[in-house]
């Protein structure tokens, strides 16, 4: 069963979460979805992965840095579109 938002933007749709850092800035910071479930939206950025990498999972430290955000279906595909680039390192 999917959870409902009522978004300012779009109105009653289905709940997804991102990292603050997508929300915060306008700049492509990455977008690495974290389900292979089509209905579980989440997804963070590159510099939320590679904490996740370094933190070897879900620590607090890495909760604290990910600072996730609830978010509408509809915000979450805008997000995508906006924050998915190439990481080149």
């Amino acid at each position: 069963m999917t959870s409902t938002i009522d978004c300012d933007t779009h109105g009653p749709s289905s709940t997804a979460v991102v990292c603050r850092h997508m929300i915060v800035t306008s700049e492509p910071v990455g977008f690495v979805e974290n389900s292979s479930d089509p209905d579980d939206l989440q997804a963070w950025c590159h510099a939320c992965e590679a904490m996740f990498l370094q933190e070897d999972g879900l620590t607090d430290v890495f909760r604290e840095f990910n600072d996730m955000a609830v978010v509408c279906g509809d915000c979450y595909g805008s997000l995508k579109q906006r924050h998915s680039v190439a990481h080149t390192q």
